[in-house]
């Protein structure tokens, strides 16, 4: 049977409108009990990992207990900073401009729903368009389909309890899961939030649609020997481990300086990283098991994405040590194709490069996000401050972070002041149209209401200095 994917999405638009009408009218209080109700029942410990344990069933990718993890934390952070919050009505106003304010809907949400954070994205971008009185439309990956569907199905469940449309949160139904239907949703809906890979993003930026987009993590970390190496390798291995490193966020590329590399290595290898040197056969193994046809594309083998690193290790006839957590393999040569580790893996393998200095260290990060991953972030481990602001004003990325795990901390956390997000904007670097964490505050319309004021405009021997004005005497 031929699937007519037009009507099909036409017919899900429209019920997003017709329930959107109504919440147009909801008051700040209703829209925050529906926020509260349904971040409160999602974060249930045993519904979080129910839907973990179905995630990694359906995709085969990641670990059930971090998927309940991150459920627990970004959901909760997500309500945590939309709540008390104003997003009905008048926001703002300034007596001074005499502007008020006016938040106001924006209709109907296309939200493209990544597998790797296929259980808790439908959720948290569920909640922002609640807050903001708009509906929604979850397109999943194929591979998350049914995880998706019970999780909105739960969402809606919860709003029928609490007298709302149930239509404000929608699916696509597992069986129209397709490219097909993702792309009409792009067309049809008022605007999109695209969480994926580069060439989804770029499709919904070009699908005519208004469009938020993230762009391709491939997260460096410098490490310089001025912090503890034990608390270093902690944090690395925390980071690189959780789920399996689904997240874009986690480091790919470890750039440690010469003097303390064999240190990080040791430190690395007590807690359970195992390291391939360079010009060995191990790492020519890795390297073809990773990306079959390199050079020629950069394709990574979905075989190997959010595997653990002892799998992938089997999967490449490369013997590691029991209970090995994290692979770490030596590139120091270039940043292309030819070079693929110095590219994203979505897997427990990192990179592990020397420098000679911190300007070493500097032109090599340029060089590796150059080749990929320009925009997202970078990370340092160090006590000297200089090398963080060097960092942000040098870095062509929107996150820096300093001292702590990569992905559990550039999405936000309750340790950073980053905003909780699964959609994190990486600049015109990343070719996105926005440099910070997505939140709720992304879905808003703004009008703006002026009123007659005192006229401010200013003398020229006010506004401009003695110096500008003679210049043109």
């Amino acid at each position: 049977m031929s699937i007519n994917y037009t009507d099909y999405v036409a017919t899900l638009v429209a019920k997003g409108h017709a329930a959107q009408k109504i919440a147009e009218g909801f008051t700040q209080e209703k829209v925050d009990q529906l926020t509260a109700a349904v971040a409160y029942a999602l974060t249930q410990p045993d519904v979080a990992l129910k839907f973990g344990e179905d995630l990694v069933k359906e995709s085969g990718m990641g670990i059930a207990a971090d998927k309940q993890a991150k459920m627990l934390n970004k959901v909760k952070g997500t309500y945590y900073q939309m709540k008390g919050k104003k997003s009905v009505g008048l926001v703002e106003a300034d007596e001074k401009t005499g502007i008020e304010k006016y938040a106001r809907p924006m209709g109907v949400i296309g939200a493209i729903i990544p597998v790797t954070n296929g259980e808790a994205t439908p959720v948290v971008k569920s909640l922002m368009a609640l807050k903001t009185r708009n509906a929604i439309i979850l397109a999943p990956h194929p591979k998350a389909k049914n995880t998706n569907w019970a999780v909105t199905e739960m969402i809606r469940e919860v709003l029928r309890k609490f007298d709302a449309p149930e239509d404000l949160v929608q699916s696509v139904h597992p069986d129209y899961v397709s490219i097909d239907t993702s792309a009409e949703i792009m067309r049809q809906v008022d605007f999109i939030v695209a969480t994926g890979g580069t060439p989804m993003v770029r499709q919904a930026y070009s699908s005519g649609t208004p469009a938020i987009g993230v762009g391709t993590g491939n997260v460096v970390s410098i490490v310089d020997g001025t912090t503890n190496m034990d608390d270093v390798a902690s944090l690395i291995i925390k980071s690189k481990t959780f789920d399996n490193a689904t997240s874009c966020s986690a480091e790919n590329t470890i750039i440690v300086f010469e003097e303390t590399y064999d240190a990080f290595v040791e430190a690395m290898a007590k807690q359970g990283a195992y390291l391939i040197k360079e010009n060995t056969e191990d790492k020519q193994k890795m390297l073809k098991t990773m990306w079959p046809e390199s050079p020629e594309n950069h394709t990574l083998n979905r075989h190997i994405i959010a595997q653990n690193a002892a799998d992938i290790a089997k999967l490449a006839d490369v013997k590691v040590p029991e209970g090995t957590k994290v692979i770490m393999v030596e590139e120091n040569g270039g940043f292309s194709d030819e070079f693929p580790f110095a590219g994203e893996k979505l897997s427990p393998i990192a990179a592990v490069r020397k420098a000679k200095d911190f300007d070493d260290a500097i032109q090599q990060t340029l060089n590796i996000l150059e080749y990929q991953g320009k925009g997202h972030s970078c990370g340092i481990h160090t006590t000297v401050d200089e090398r963080v602001t060097r960092l942000a004003e040098v870095i062509p990325v929107c996150k820096v972070v300093v001292n702590a795990p990569q992905c559990l901390t550039n999405s936000g956390s309750w340790t950073s002041g980053l905003p909780m997000s699964l959609t994190l904007g990486c600049g015109t670097w990343g070719h996105n149209s926005i440099s910070h964490n997505a939140t709720w505050k992304d879905l808003l319309n703004f009008t703006y209401v002026s009123r007659p004021i005192p006229s401010y405009q200013p003398k020229d021997e006010d506004l401009f200095d003695e110096e500008i004005r003679n210049a043109f005497i």
